[in-house]
């Protein structure tokens, strides 16, 4: 609906009534009147199925809707509910389970009943599962219109954040004062160039990773924990990674690596039997969603770790995984790179999401998260992993899940980003769209390492700066190699 020709003050005329029409939209796709509930649970219906009706998420503020062969979501905060991003189509159905697929990127979302009202839903590549309990109708507040004046914007945006955000704690921020501070700038006058750049100066300000905030043709994601190098964008990392991987068979391997996945995997065989395996994300190996992506990195780690590389005379004595740039993707291709790294199943960590509006402290139950050794060769020698600020997301979730391999992985770098949870997606009440972190991973020892991040155990300051890669000496390449030499002569 937005151009680049399009005033902020018109877009806004334009989409004025918009919540209106998506909400009428959503329950005409689910084959509700907007006046009238869900039918209860049992009740017949032509052409319906067991799970069909609006069931509740234990956390994550979020309805879901199945009905008429489609899952829709519903927003919800303490004073608003809105039709949320999320539309899939049912692919296949039992008396028991529904799978569906989201258009976008072709994400597959599986719903299955766990007992009289109750059911869990997963996504694709994310890891653990959400807790849905029937309801026996969509709630009023979600059939009834919300304003899209700003004050209103402004207010479901910061009680998103007020009810899921886990973190507020752990970065020193009084929530209530920045509201204080922010909410007398905006007024029913207020043109979106300005509402943008508030809710963009409070993102800044909390400096974490997993927000964004999407308007049209403006955006704002991912800023960085201050410190780190801000990569502005797709093109920005992808010009940083290569600078970086030429770097690295200058100086550190000496030689080109093996490529995979357009170039996000790349391997080589070091002298002295080592190997050094480098994955700039978890994503992006492939077009579409997690299964193609899964497909790609299990061609790459099919053709790395043979059965000459994980045993007999020519094994491999050690290897470096470099995870210095990456930038996140699906936790469950790290799950499945762990699998490959171990010959014994253990409990990578446990997941769980803030679940009480107005208790910061209460979460959801952990759930553990299992690393199963692959059918396949597997490679179960010394590792050497390497981190920095730029290790992100899924790229930490991954090195979580590597804390309980035996024998452990020796860290080495910096601290990784701190930013571990999958992105809550919302909608605003003028059609903007934002996100949000509402989950912590837990090590066995329930320890979170959110916004601090994961601590090497041997530390390399300014990994990848601008002076080392002017130069010509990896420094946490070094150490590895030094690592990884002196295990061999134990």
């Amino acid at each position: 609906m937005n151009d680049n020709r399009t005033p902020a003050n018109d877009q806004r005329n334009i989409e004025r009534g918009g919540t209106s029409r998506r909400l009428a939209a959503v329950l005409v796709a689910l084959g509700i009147a907007a006046s009238v509930a869900a039918p209860a649970a049992g009740a017949a219906s032509a052409g319906r199925q067991p799970l069909d009706g609006f069931w509740r998420a234990d956390g994550y503020g979020t309805i879901f809707g199945i009905g008429q062969g489609r899952l829709t979501t519903f927003d919800t905060t303490a004073t608003s509910c809105l039709p949320g991003v999320l539309s899939a189509k049912r692919t296949a159905a039992t008396r028991d389970s529904a799978s569906f697929t989201a258009p976008a990127g072709g994400r597959r979302i599986s719903v299955r009943t766990r007992g009289p009202g109750r059911a869990q839903l997963r996504y694709s590549g994310s890891v653990g599962a959400i807790e849905l309990r029937r309801l026996s109708g969509l709630p009023v507040a979600c059939s009834t219109p919300t304003s899209d004046d700003p004050v209103k914007v402004f207010d479901v945006f910061w009680t998103t954040f007020a009810e899921n955000y886990p973190f507020f704690a752990a970065k020193g921020v009084d929530w209530r004062a920045v509201r204080d501070r922010y909410r007398p700038k905006v007024s029913s006058n207020t043109g979106d160039e300005e509402l943008f750049a508030v809710l963009r100066d409070i993102l800044k300000e909390l400096g974490d990773a997993h927000t964004a905030l999407l308007a049209g043709d403006r955006q704002f994601a991912r800023p960085l924990r201050p410190g780190t190098r801000q990569l502005d964008g797709i093109p920005a990392y992808l010009a940083f990674n290569a600078r970086v991987q030429k770097f690295i068979e200058t100086n550190a391997t000496h030689q080109p690596l093996k490529q995979w996945g357009r170039g996000v995997i790349g391997y080589a065989d070091l002298p002295d039997g080592l190997g050094y395996l480098r994955l700039g994300a978890f994503d992006g190996y492939a077009d579409g969603g997690f299964e193609p992506n899964a497909a790609e990195l299990d061609r790459a780690l099919d053709e790395i770790f043979t059965a000459s590389r994980t045993s007999g005379p020519d094994r491999l004595r050690g290897l470096i995984l470099d995870l210095r740039v990456n930038l996140g993707g699906y936790d469950g291709l790290g799950l499945r790179l762990a699998s490959r790294l171990t010959g014994r199943p253990y409990v990578a960590y446990a997941k769980q999401a803030r679940n009480t509006p107005d208790d910061p402290p209460r979460f959801t139950r952990p759930q553990p998260v299992p690393v199963r050794p692959a059918t396949g060769p597997v490679y179960t020698g010394p590792v050497a992993l390497l981190t920095s600020g730029l290790t992100i997301s899924a790229g930490e979730t991954f090195t979580q899940a590597m804390t309980g391999r035996t024998p452990r992985p020796e860290r080495i770098g910096e601290n990784t980003q701190g930013a571990f949870s999958d992105f809550l997606w919302r909608k605003l009440p003028n059609g903007w769209s934002f996100a949000l972190p509402n989950e912590r991973f837990l090590t066995r020892d329930s320890t979170s390492y959110d916004v601090t991040g994961i601590p090497p155990h041997l530390s390399v300051p300014g990994v990848l700066s601008d002076e080392e890669l002017n130069g010509d000496h990896d420094a946490a390449f070094a150490k590895a190699v030094s690592y990884l030499t002196d295990q061999r002569r134990r």
